[in-house]
């Protein structure tokens, strides 16, 4: 490298990512952080390192002047194969970081890659935030490991109070953790790709291939399917549709652990397993009424995606629906696990073209607002403030 290409690098902060997932895995954490990333770098000022599970046994790292991936060993979850973990890295990130020291590390995971990548940088001196994914109260209701959770709970509060601040996306789950004794809590909203998603994506020709007349109704869901997201209810109210729309249809966009059993027990339903790119932003915007009944989200990605879509979204009123949703106006928001009310307005939207559309256009004009641009200056001053106080610190503690 040369000695103006040197001193480029120099003149940037050196960020470490850590982060145990990563496009093309399909999951709100991996579109979060790669979207971060890719701001940060489009952004300038910043030479990152990303260090992540490898994920096939032959991928080679991406290498730039100003961005270079590690790659490390991992393993996914037998039980639950959209989940990856990386293996625990302590002495390897040790050694690497003594020969390119970062001056900050971003835990965006808390598995084993993530909490060694932690205690390595406390080792070395090396400033460390972290972000917040995973609402393990919700999940426990779910899954009959309550003891696990309880477990995993208090783990996740022990690393996240070792870092310098944990990053939360909603006003509302920092008030959740701030009583559950996590503390140096920050907020790190999302954003929506409004050139992606919008209501002009909406495909006739979609509609067709699906068996959909223009004028019917066509309910649409995207989510992982499993069971923390409460897809039943879903189905419930589809049905409760049908009771006075016959002729309504039910299109499923996601794969997991439950397609089949849903698949089976709903077999007029419309599941087009996973869908990407331009292909998801149509099948969002080709439907006319989203219902999104997960009540496990520490955001949910998904309920911005409708709305930049234009369609009317039933929820629950919580996490980016509490955020974003203002019920009645862009959309339904439904009192946490009300679920007689959350049929109820799924029924008076599907009954109510011109409720969805004002809803449809109200909830796309909320998402005009909410640029990933706006996520990643956020980001960024959190990471300068974070580097003037250590540095402050630093200072104070030299001249006693």
């Amino acid at each position: 490298m040369s000695n103006a290409r040197l001193q480029l690098v120099s003149n940037h902060t050196h960020l470490s990512v850590v982060t145990e997932t990563w496009p093309p895995e399909i999951n709100g954490v991996a579109h979060s952080i790669s979207r971060m990333v890719a701001g940060l770098r489009t952004r300038g000022g910043y030479h990152i390192q990303l260090v992540r599970p490898r994920q096939t046994a032959h991928e080679k790292p991406q290498r730039e002047a100003l961005f270079q991936e590690h790659l490390v060993n991992g393993l996914t979850l037998p039980f639950y194969k959209e989940v990856r973990l990386g293996f625990p890295q302590y002495h390897a990130l040790k050694r690497l970081w003594k020969k390119q020291r970062p001056d900050i590390v971003q835990i965006v995971t808390e598995g084993p890659l993530g909490y060694s990548a932690m205690k390595a940088a406390k080792k070395l001196g090396i400033p460390v935030i972290s972000d917040f994914h995973t609402n393990f109260d919700q999940y426990s209701r779910y899954y009959r490991l309550s003891g696990f959770f309880n477990l995993a709970k208090r783990y996740l509060r022990h690393v996240h109070n070792q870092t310098l601040v944990t990053l939360v996306p909603t006003r509302e789950l920092q008030q959740q953790l701030s009583a559950n004794g996590y503390t140096k809590l920050g907020i790190l909203d999302r954003g929506i790709d409004v050139e992606r998603f919008n209501p002009q994506r909406r495909s006739d020709t979609l509609r067709t291939q699906l068996g959909i007349r223009p004028e019917q109704l066509l309910v649409t869901l995207v989510s992982r399917m499993s069971p923390e997201k409460n897809l039943d209810l879903a189905f419930s109210a589809f049905r409760a549709i049908q009771q006075h729309l016959p002729d309504a249809r039910f299109l499923l966009v996601g794969d997991g652990p439950e397609r089949k059993r849903l698949q089976d027990m709903h077999p007029d339903c419309l599941f087009v397993g996973m869908q990407t790119g331009t292909a998801l932003a149509e099948h969002y915007a080709s439907g006319d009424l989203f219902l999104y009944p997960s009540t496990s989200e520490t955001f949910g990605n998904v309920v911005l995606e409708a709305m930049a879509s234009g369609l009317p979204v039933v929820t629950f009123d919580y996490a980016a629906a509490h955020e974003h949703l203002r019920s009645g106006i862009n959309g339904m928001g439904i009192p946490l696990d009300d679920t007689a009310a959350f049929i109820e307005a799924s029924i008076a939207l599907a009954l109510d073209p011109n409720l969805r559309r004002t809803q449809g256009q109200a909830a796309y004009q909320t998402a005009l607002g909410l640029s990933w641009e706006k996520v990643v200056e956020r980001l960024h001053h959190t990471i300068q403030t974070v580097l003037r106080e250590v540095h402050h610190e630093h200072e104070a503690l030299a001249s006693t």
